[in-house]
């Protein structure tokens, strides 16, 4: 039989994936659900000083969207119904952090250890975690598990159920990617050696699974040099326990954040995740709601699903689940006391929790209307500020009613613009901006 050779931790560029653990899309998670009839877990190490970034913080604790990277990788496997505990390895003097993460955004299937003084000590502790408690007593340990990069949040559901299923009949399973260079050897002179021909070896990713008791077995056989230096999982279930492992190819998505500016990548997957969608709550005017068509049009051409309701009370408070974006299109300026409403029932739902809600109010204003643009301005700005405390980004724009139809339509394109334009980019610098049309 052929066996791929694969390659360890080999430098990649960026590859666009889909977050696919938004929670609008939660209906997509249940996949597989019915075919995992058996406990299943996953060890998230997390310990790494993240020196590649060239930042002070751990890249696993860096930040975008008011939410730190180790988050949005526990809430992927926390979306998998069939996956049971999570375990989330740390170093010593990062544990209160991590709690202070687990708690905050009340990830609800983390169990947090510390880890050792290499990667394969840290492992370890994680899988020991999963079979017995701190004062030593037994738990009922996995059939599975899962082992992840923290720093990897995009990994999707089906992919997990293929490496969890092939770990359960072959023992073990990884997932493999193909090279994207040539791997060279160089001589000690700094010359070309040899070169290796791509086609024969792939690069090995996360996640990888085992059956417990294999990878369990060897680490107990693994000797202190494998503790010390070694970085393949794999390679030690086949060392000391003869299990070989099944390699899968895994999508794009499983790319690993290693750089400062795989921070920004990620964010960019996040945020383009979150603007697909959108909610415009048009109330009870016929002029609005005639605005909410066109402006649910305009905006499908630039990709993005809008849906129109009259309101958020009744079956249409279901939006408040599956959204992200909302946009209330309003008559007057005391209309902002439907923006405080959506933020009280936003807040009741908890929904901001995990990613900022962007609400657009537009203020849509007939030649007649006299009312105050100061007096607006000043009431945006007052709500804006207490929403952002709850991680909820408020925009106002106000857009002028015009009976000549070349004059309304560059107005409704221009809203068109800037709707998508805040909700892409969820930009804090603008919040309670009163913007015009």
């Amino acid at each position: 039989m052929n066996h791929a050779t694969i390659m360890c931790d080999m430098d990649r560029p960026i590859e666009p994936g889909h977050f696919s653990t938004c929670e609008a899309g939660l209906e997509k998670h249940i996949v597989g659900c019915c075919s995992v009839d058996f406990p299943v877990a996953a060890v998230l190490p997390a310990g790494g000083s993240g020196e590649r970034t060239g930042l002070s913080t751990p890249k696993q604790f860096c930040t975008f969207l008011n939410r730190p990277l180790i988050s949005y990788t526990i809430q992927t496997f926390e979306r998998v119904p069939w996956i049971q505990s999570i375990v989330v390895v740390v170093a010593k003097e990062s544990l209160d952090l991590m709690m202070d993460i687990v708690h905050r955004f009340h990830h609800t299937k983390v169990l947090v250890v510390h880890g050792g003084s290499t990667r394969h000590r840290s492992i370890f502790n994680g899988v020991c975690a999963l079979s017995k408690r701190e004062d030593g007593t037994a738990l009922v340990k996995p059939k599975v598990v899962i082992i992840h990069d923290a720093v990897r949040p995009f990994v999707e559901e089906d992919f997990l159920l293929k490496i969890t299923m092939a770990a359960k009949e072959q023992g073990a399973a990884g997932a493999i990617r193909p090279l994207v260079s040539t791997v060279i050897a160089a001589t000690s002179e700094g010359y070309l050696d040899h070169s290796l021909e791509r086609t024969k070896y792939k690069a090995s990713e996360m996640p990888q699974g085992f059956l417990y008791d294999v990878i369990y077995k060897a680490y107990l056989s693994c000797s202190e040099s494998d503790f010390e230096f070694g970085t393949e999982c794999l390679h030690l279930v086949l060392r000391y326990c003869g299990t070989n492992a099944k390699l899968i190819e895994g999508p794009p998505t499983l790319w690993k954040v290693t750089y400062k500016r795989d921070l920004a990548a990620a964010e960019s997957i996040v945020k383009g995740t979150l603007s697909e969608s959108a909610c415009v709550v048009a109330g009870g005017s016929k002029r609005a709601a005639e605005l909410a068509r066109v402006l649910q049009k305009s905006m499908g051409v630039l990709g993005m699903e809008v849906d129109v309701i009259s309101d958020l009370i009744g079956d249409n408070a279901k939006s408040l689940s599956s959204k992200w974006n909302f946009i209330l299109i309003s008559m007057n300026i005391h209309s902002l006391s439907e923006v405080e409403k959506t933020l009280s029932m936003l807040e009741d739902a908890d929904r901001a929790l995990l990613h900022p809600v962007v609400i657009i109010w537009v203020h849509l204003k007939s030649l007649e209307d006299d009312s105050s643009v100061n007096e607006e301005r000043a009431a945006m700005m007052d709500l804006a500020s207490g929403a952002k405390l709850r991680n909820v980004l408020v925009y106002g724009i106000q857009l002028h009613h015009s009976k000549e139809a070349q004059l309304w339509e560059r107005s409704v394109e221009r809203l068109t613009e800037i709707s998508s334009a805040l909700i892409r980019d969820r930009t804090p610098a603008l919040i309670g901006q009163l913007l015009q049309a």
